[in-house]
């Protein structure tokens, strides 16, 4: 495809000199343009080594190297003579500062390392990494062939109970249950020979259902002492930086297994040059930053969002009990952001890249994009490994193959750093920014609950646009494990473009979740073709709606007020009110676990009216008044309730139930100035 500098240089407003051999011929252009000191874009990912090798070893160089990719997205492809505004759109993007440092997660290793398997394959794999390894083995018999004559490395056996951690900090916890001490046997086979019953392997372990009791065995050991069958078993633990897992099932079942946990079935020998890899101190970015104060998860002993611990695939998030709040282990998060995309408080926001960092790439490539003529964008995102690896494959065939299309030109790749760390606020953003569709790409690298999670999101983004009445599928999800799958794309192009705003928004995204939902929002109304009083959500996922109330069965004792951890239930200090403020509701649930009477419901809802800011009476009584003082001090409703409970017990009768209808102060006045009642001070 022919480049046309001067109209991207007029997008990106700034001279573009065309270079067509710059990793060879025209390499004198580079070294020139890095001893600028300015930044440097090189809109071309295939010689990025040659570069940054060039960029090394020219004297002076302090230019700041990027690289995009415009060759397989944007000029391979049947779409390359239409592709100048999504090119001028991608190096736009690749202009922007880099993202912000944010917290480090440290790992340190020693490489003691633990392969847990029987003791043949055990000490196979041992031997391809003893050199660099700390190895002990966990025996689990002898395998078929046993283990080697001599004994190279400390093994243990016994009764796994318990392997929990991560890199550098493994616990172990096992019974050793057996006669035979490993640490004593010398493996001399002695008790082997000895052993009528055969019940001694070559695991130099006894098989207590074979053995006939002859302690033939111990006698064999003789000096060794290494069998007494009056050992008790022994509860131990031992920590570990690393484990080979060697065995059919798991130590973990989660999806995203720990770091320096590894699987081997003994063909594929990257899992052992990962481990040999493994020693040092290593650093990983804290993905997330978690506001207790804003979380929905429990108040007064109940639970009430736990979207970002179902949908976590590392088992990383858990409930702190007695403290109210989740709890996010750092060491265990492998950075998918999922947990932040279902948080409908914001109480927990992605932070590589921040959310600001992110909104300001889509709106920089959708501005650019619309800027150099393009039209009906579809923002295609995908992950940074697989999704960047599977568009390469499909615009390398579109290069080869005449019946392959390539990534057409209104399609807008931009890569995250997991597909699961978006979600309604960034799409509806994207839309409200000028995209016409927001697609996601997702391979086999994601969890299955993350497809659902992030499908039950679109339907409640989607839900809002066909009630403003933005005609079209806007939102979709494809799945692709080879190049091959895209194709996905052109189908989905055929279609006409979903409708989008005639004017983009000029907001920013913010850090708070909430605050650029309701930003996108009101940009989305405002443009919207039609204005209905509301609109109708999907049950699942929802982070917007009301709530119903059954005033019948409502006493307004108000405990859902205190529950409600977005201030969106509130009673009056005057009367007897409870109010609720349908914008502040995250639809957590708290509430209507909360209520004693089962009075409330969740209603899954985006109401236009100026009706959803505003504080609004859910339902109100009359109050009760102290038959002594005549000060209120409670509703007729409850106080009735609780007269009508308490009518039959024994306790309650006569002067007590009179009491039952008194404020706090009058009853104690009441108590101690009846002349007909016994007190404790009169027992002698």
């Amino acid at each position: 495809m022919p480049l046309q500098p001067q109209t991207l240089g007029a997008a990106l407003d700034e001279n573009l000199t065309l270079h067509s051999a710059l990793c060879r011929r025209e390499a004198g252009a580079f070294q020139k343009a890095i001893l600028s000191g300015d930044d440097v874009v090189v809109a071309c990912t295939q010689e990025k080594r040659l570069f940054s090798e060039l960029a090394q070893q020219t004297e002076g160089a302090t230019s700041v190297i990027k690289f995009v990719n415009i060759r397989e997205i944007g000029g391979w492809s049947k779409d390359a003579a239409k592709a100048s505004p999504k090119i001028a759109a991608l190096l736009a993007v690749a202009h922007l500062p880099d993202a912000e440092p944010v917290p480090t997660v440290t790992y340190k290793s020693a490489g003691r390392l633990l392969i847990i398997g029987p003791l043949d394959a055990a000490e196979r794999a041992a031997g391809l990494l003893s050199d660099t390894l700390d190895v002990t083995l966990f025996s689990l018999g002898a395998g078929r062939d046993g283990g080697l004559q001599e004994r190279r490395y400390p093994v243990l056996t016994g009764q796994i109970q318990q392997l929990t951690g991560w890199l550098g900090a493994f616990d172990l916890k096992w019974t050793r249950n057996n006669p035979i001490d490993l640490d004593l046997c010398t493996r001399c086979n002695a008790c082997l020979a000895a052993c009528p019953e055969g019940a001694i392997g070559f695991d130099y372990q006894i098989d207590l259902d074979l053995c006939k009791s002859h302690r033939a065995c111990v006698k064999a050991c003789g000096a060794a002492g290494a069998i007494d069958f009056s050992r008790q078993p022994e509860a131990l633990n031992e920590t570990f930086d690393l484990v080979l897992d060697l065995r059919a099932t798991p130590a973990f079942t989660q999806h995203a297994l720990p770091q320096g946990y590894f699987r081997w079935d003994g063909q594929d020998n990257r899992t052992l040059l990962q481990l040999r890899s493994l020693v040092g101190e290593f650093e990983k970015p804290k993905f997330f930053v978690y506001k207790q104060k804003l979380c929905a998860h429990s108040r007064n002993e109940k639970i009430g969002c736990n979207a970002c611990i179902d949908v976590c695939s590392a088992s990383a998030i858990s409930s702190e009990k007695g403290r109210q709040q989740i709890k996010v282990n750092p060491q265990l998060c492998v950075g998918c952001g999922a947990c932040t995309t279902v948080c409908p408080s914001g109480a927990l926001t992605f932070a590589y890249p921040r959310a600001a960092e992110q909104g300001t790439k889509i709106k920089t490539l959708l501005a650019s994009y619309a800027s150099a003529g393009g039209r009906q964008a579809a923002l295609l995102l995908h992950s940074q490994e697989e999704g960047v690896r599977l568009l390469g494959d499909l615009g390398r065939a579109a290069r080869l193959d005449p019946a392959t299309h390539g990534v057409p030109a209104r399609v807008l790749p931009l890569a995250l750093w997991h597909t699961a760390s978006t979600g309604l606020e960034l799409w509806l953003s994207a839309v409200a920014y000028g995209a016409s569709q927001v697609w996601l790409l997702m391979t086999d690298e994601e969890a299955p609950q993350y497809r659902d999670a992030v499908q039950a999101q679109m339907d409640v983004a989607q839900a809002i646009l066909s009630g403003l009445g933005y005609q079209g599928e806007h939102f979709r999800i494809f799945h692709a494990r080879d190049a091959r799958d895209l194709a996905a794309l052109d189908t989905a192009l055929q279609a006409a473009p979903a409708q989008g705003v005639t004017k983009a928004a000029g907001f920013a995204v913010q850090a708070d979740k909430r605050v650029t939902l309701e930003l996108a929002l009101d940009h989305l109304v405002t443009q919207g073709r039609s204005q209905p009083e509301l609109i109708v959500l999907p049950a699942t996922g929802s982070p917007l709606g009301a709530l119903a109330i059954n005033k019948d069965a409502c006493t307004l004792c108000l405990s859902c007020v205190s529950a409600c951890p977005a201030s969106a239930l509130q009673d009056n200090p005057e009367r007897p009110q409870l109010k609720f403020i349908e914008k502040n509701c995250v639809q957590c649930g708290l509430c209507v676990k909360t209520c004693p009477e089962k009075a409330l419901s969740l209603v899954p809802q985006f109401r236009l009216t100026a009706q959803r800011r505003e504080a609004t009476v859910l339902n109100e009584m009359q109050p009760y008044a102290c038959i002594r003082c005549s000060k209120p001090f409670g509703t007729l409703k409850a106080i009735e309730s609780m007269l009508g409970k308490l009518a039959g017990h024994a306790m309650f009768q006569g002067a007590a139930a009179e009491r039952l209808k008194m404020c706090g102060d009058c009853r104690v006045i009441d108590i101690y100035s009846a002349d007909n009642e016994l007190k404790i001070t009169d027992i002698r």
